[in-house]
């Protein structure tokens, strides 16, 4: 909520002298989308990428003793699996660690393993839904998942909720940024349905929200493109 309280005020403060929503020393409106967080910038053609306390399931086709077998990934980002040994597992993708542990299979005459590896769980990489929504928490950050993905997994909003007010914060560049958003608008294809990442904040706004957001929408067009802004400390 605090993000949002900051947010609301830099742009009334942007919107009551010249009406102009650049007008602010601590606001500055940017032009596009949300900026792709740094790591996940990286990562894009990687997939999902292993992380501590993650769970996964390994299975080695036809091995007994070594078929699907749940394995909890430690704080150092290491598992352990039988003849195998320690696998660095943190950093890389669920296939990039199924190639690691059939080479150390190999490497101990088991002839031709047929490994795979699957996230079960995790717990290294979420991002947050709050505000008027029916279960607000933290949700796994699974590749792929778009703002309206985000919203259902938190079960959509209350009866209170403007989904016209739904807010983004976001750390990239070394920057703190939001965005507003019309998930209406998303809904019938005005603009793209925007990707979400690990550790974005996603606040969905209500009446107050809406109400708080008054002055500086009324200078805008209709909420046909996102708004997004660089918070500037």
């Amino acid at each position: 909520m605090k993000y949002l309280v900051l947010f609301s005020a830099i742009l009334l403060s942007a919107c009551a002298g010249n009406k102009e929503i650049g007008g602010a020393p601590n606001l500055t409106v940017m032009e596009g989308g949300l900026p792709v967080p740094d790591d996940a910038a990286q990562l894009a053609n990687r997939g999902y990428v292993i992380g501590p306390l993650d769970r996964l399931t390994v299975d080695v086709f036809g091995i007994e003793g070594m078929e699907e077998r749940e394995l909890q990934v430690d704080s150092a980002g290491r598992i352990s699996f039988p003849i195998a040994g320690v696998i660095d597992a943190g950093g890389h993708s669920p296939e990039e660690v199924e190639a690691m542990i059939r080479l150390r299979l190999q490497a101990s005459y088991i002839r031709d393993p047929q490994v795979s590896v699957n996230l079960k769980e995790t717990l290294s990489k979420f991002f947050t839904v709050t505000g008027e929504v029916q279960e607000a928490g933290r949700f796994p950050a699974a590749n792929g998942t778009t703002l309206l993905q985000a919203v259902a997994r938190a079960r959509g909003g209350t009866e209170f909720a403007d989904l016209g007010d739904v807010v983004v914060f976001r750390e990239a560049e070394g920057r703190k940024y939001a965005a507003l958003y019309n998930l209406a608008a998303i809904s019938r294809g005005r603009y793209d349905d925007p990707p979400i990442y690990a550790d974005d904040i996603v606040v969905v706004g209500d009446s107050t929200a809406r109400k708080m957001f008054r002055d500086g929408l009324a200078i805008l067009p209709a909420l046909t493109t996102p708004l997004v802004v660089w918070l500037q400390n």
